[in-house]
């Protein structure tokens, strides 16, 4: 891979601090999501940013199929850039799809990490028997469908119920970012989300975590924070975020950095 990755991913640190910070976003946004949150921690932190190879601040022609298969070559990302930055050691925030390469990456490197802070996290999407993950196979197979037909329309319908609370401004963001993705690129990586089960490895985890859970998040019901309470293997706290859909660091980008600070001191 060598330092074009760095490069094809942009990857930046910002900040001072002697500690490091890193802040990796989810699934239809790029780093620019954190830009509200970043100047609390840059005095305290050496923050490392980057963006998910589907990003759509990223080259697609870097985007390849046959290897982002699964969340494993995601992991080989992170991992590769915290080497590269020579990291011993670091706390790792990680938004929705983030936060599963980050529980990952801990179990492939426990000890470059010294807590996980899980934003918007989910082992599994769908239901499953007594599982809740909050969609049917059918629900899915039909948003799959949505994107593929017309991506402007899925785009106009889906942003606004993602972010949930109503702060227009966050819509348009989030709604940029989504637009900024190759639409094929955007299919791709949702089906291999929604068909991820990381169920099964989540007891290996032995990094303490700190599970984010906003009161109503159309994407991640709070049943499964308590879920992933009970099963992560180290020491696991909930905290639930007043406010409302899956995306705080745009729609309550104060009140995640007052929670962020906490959890991190703690």
């Amino acid at each position: 891979m060598g330092t074009s990755l760095l490069e094809n991913l942009n990857v930046r640190v910002e900040g001072s601090g002697q500690r490091t910070l890193v802040l990796a976003h989810g699934f239809g946004t790029d780093q620019s999501v954190w830009q509200r949150i970043l100047p609390y921690f840059t005095p305290y932190y050496r923050v490392i940013l980057y963006d998910l190879v589907c990003a759509g601040s990223v080259n697609p022609d870097f985007f390849d199929f046959r290897r982002y298969t699964t969340l494993d070559a995601y992991v080989d990302d992170l991992l590769y850039i915290l080497d590269a930055h020579r990291v011993d050691r670091c706390a790792y925030v990680g938004h929705s799809v983030s936060a599963m390469i980050g529980i990952l990456a801990s179990i492939r490197r426990p000890e470059l990490f010294s807590k996980l802070i899980l934003v918007g996290a989910s082992p599994r999407f769908l239901n499953d028997n007594d599982y809740h993950g909050g969609f049917e196979q059918g629900e899915i197979e039909k948003v799959f469908e949505a994107m593929e037909s017309n991506y402007e329309a899925w785009v106009n319908g889906f942003a606004p119920l993602a972010v949930g609370a109503d702060v227009p401004t966050a819509v348009r963001e989030f709604s940029r970012t989504l637009f900024n993705m190759r639409p094929d690129i955007s299919l791709f990586v949702s089906r291999m989300i929604f068909n991820s089960d990381l169920r099964g490895v989540l007891g290996l985890v032995k990094v303490p975590c700190c599970i984010f859970q906003t009161a109503r998040d159309v994407s991640v019901p709070a049943s499964v924070a308590t879920y992933l309470k009970d099963h992560l293997g180290g020491r696991n706290t909930v905290e639930m975020l007043e406010t409302e859909g899956h995306l705080p660091h745009l729609s309550a980008p104060y009140l995640l950095a007052q929670k962020l600070r906490r959890a991190l001191s703690r």
